[in-house]
């Protein structure tokens, strides 16, 4: 039996740490080696060693599969569906699932299909160019239909806004008006973060998500262990990937000894002032 959802731990004042699983290229992307087994393999590794160190829940994510293509190909959805359900089944913690750079619908039915709990979704309710890309519109109305059509309206959907790696096609929209864009059209959750990868997520983006809306607003980016519990005392959760990783290099395998850094920082704050109650 899987463990209370993060949404559950986050109303209840909880501080959830998410941990990400990058898979290794899918079949039909470029640098794809052949090898589905190998792929299974780091990805159960992973999630498990995230599981073990005391991570509340993992992220599956294609995000090797460069260069980005606006949608999966039916290969790569089925391969991100299959290697969430050995992931699902090989952990006890909630596990979610990323497509991509933004493909919602995809993400929904690979998770609705491996029994995952929750979807991030980069581009919900914003306009965003991305470099590779081209402009990627907002997909809560295609992706909440789809979630609909499966009868999935238990997958949770956390929804970036303002996502990294991409820039506002208008850019005088400000964070609030996303903020409350994506709640209107029902985010479950928000996702803030900084310009990139392991950058850190400014404390001033963190408040003003978290005075526009009432839903758990999680980190996204550059939660190290030297910060995380700063940024923890407000955010309601993080997404932890690169600070993971020996070198932050996204293709090696989650390093042990960088988790327990990451729980340490914020569960030693969470014990000394809750209580042990995660």
């Amino acid at each position: 039996m899987k463990e209370m959802t993060i949404l559950h731990r986050m109303g209840e004042g909880g501080k959830c740490l998410i941990g990400m699983v990058h898979c290794l290229p899918l079949p039909g992307t470029l640098g794809h080696g052949g090898d589905m087994e190998k792929i299974y393999e780091k990805a159960l590794t992973d999630a498990r060693t995230l599981e073990a160190a005391g991570f509340d829940a993992v992220i599956v994510e294609n995000t090797t599969d460069m260069p980005y293509a606006r949608n999966l190909s039916a290969g790569q959805l089925a391969a991100l569906a299959a290697i969430t359900r050995c992931v699902v089944q090989a952990v006890r913690i909630p596990v979610g699932v990323d497509a991509s750079f933004s493909d919602t619908p995809a993400a929904l039915a690979a998770a609705y299909a491996a029994g995952a709990q929750f979807v991030r979704s980069p581009a919900f309710v914003d306009t965003v160019q991305v470099t590779g890309l081209g402009s990627i519109g907002p997909c809560a109305q295609e992706g909440l239909h789809m979630r609909r059509q499966l009868g999935a309206e238990d997958i949770a959907v956390f929804a970036d806004v303002q996502v990294k790696h991409s820039h506002m096609v208008n850019p005088s929209v400000s964070l609030e008006e996303s903020v409350q864009a994506a709640a209107d059209c029902g985010a479950d959750a928000l996702i803030v973060t900084g310009l990139s990868t392991g950058l850190e997520t400014p404390m001033e983006t963190v408040s003003r998500a978290k005075e526009a809306s009432k839903l758990p607003v999680i980190i996204g980016s550059g939660c190290a262990p030297e910060i995380a519990a700063q940024q923890l005392a407000v955010a309601d959760g993080a997404i932890v990937g690169s600070a993971l990783k020996q070198g932050g290099v996204i293709t090696a395998p989650v390093d042990a000894g960088l988790c327990r850094l990451v729980v340490q920082a914020v569960r030693g704050r969470d014990v000394e002032e809750e209580g042990a109650t995660l």
